[in-house]
């Protein structure tokens, strides 16, 4: 059945990425944050499927063993080129590109460095210009919300994450989503994820990254010194939970600048960080209504 959720793997740049997918027809890229895996989009993909899309949701690098590259390599210019290669892979000449929290980033840098490839752009929780990043020197509030990227830094953080049976990442979501009562079954199956060999100290090589230019591969120097910083020239739309506990809402002000075509802002209210677990009718609604316009 068209709808019905499928597994799979794409090769894309010598890695193996688990898929999870529905449908056919235009694809639609779903690419997932921390701390989460490819489920994120299990509200997504059979509504995307009836609306007639080929709906792919892929692990992030490092999230399977499969996709761990050798020596590293977690910057989010590296995440926008296996975004752009994956694509390739499923046979596509470009694709709808949703991506949340860190999918969102590598989103974006697939629309800036090849927007043939991405003809919309949906992200959820991350907003984008060089306001974001500015916030973690500016913003005391944002630099209270963002404690965890600065301790991912230090060498004891792989334990403390893990930490009895990663208590910690349910601690996050009751952070980041504070009104959420998620399902037993979807912190469980994270977990699972977070235990595969690799997992949990790739997810935090993102943050590690992020912040240490010694962590990052020259090769993608040029693209990586664009990110946040040059505008975006393909239609978007970026939604944000109205009480995100992980990235304030007004990190959103000033983002028209940085877009060049449609820029469509909605703020979904009750809702946190994993607003498109959260409120997935909602979300979906407006998803489908940008696709669609």
């Amino acid at each position: 059945m068209a709808r019905a959720v499928r597994s799979g793997v794409v090769r894309a740049r010598g890695l193996e990425f688990p898929t999870l997918e529905a449908g056919d027809g235009p694809l639609v890229l779903c690419l997932h944050g921390f701390p989460d895996h490819l489920e994120s989009f299990r509200h997504q993909l059979p509504v995307l499927a009836a609306a007639g899309f080929r709906a792919v949701a892929p692990c992030m690098r490092g999230y399977a063993p499969s996709a761990i590259p050798k020596g590293g390599g977690y910057q989010t210019a590296a995440l926008a080129e296996d975004a752009i290669a994956i694509i390739e892979a499923l046979g596509y000449d470009d694709a709808v590109v949703f991506g949340h929290d860190w999918g969102a980033l590598a989103a974006y840098g697939a629309a800036l460095a090849a927007p043939q490839r991405v003809r919309a752009l949906v992200t959820a929780a991350i907003p984008y210009g060089p306001q974001f990043m500015t916030a973690f020197t500016t913003n005391y509030t944002q630099q209270r919300r963002s404690w965890y990227m600065f301790f991912f830094q230090t060498p004891f953080a792989e334990a403390a994450v893990a930490y009895d049976d990663f208590a910690f990442l349910e601690r996050l979501w009751a952070d980041w989503s504070p009104e959420w009562r998620w399902p037993e079954e979807a912190m469980m199956r994270v977990k699972e994820t977070f235990r595969r060999p690799g997992v949990l100290e790739a997810a935090l090589g993102y943050y590690r990254a992020a912040f240490n230019p010694a962590l990052q591969d020259p090769r993608y120097a040029v693209l990586q010194g664009r990110m946040l910083m040059e505008p975006i020239d393909v239609p978007a739309m970026v939604l944000h939970g109205a009480d995100d506990g992980c990235i304030g809402v007004e990190l959103l002000e000033g983002m028209d600048a940085f877009f060049l075509r449609e820029l469509r802002v909605e703020i979904v209210p009750g809702t946190g960080h994993f607003l498109h677990q959260e409120a997935p009718d909602a979300v979906n609604r407006l998803i489908l209504d940008f696709l669609r316009a």
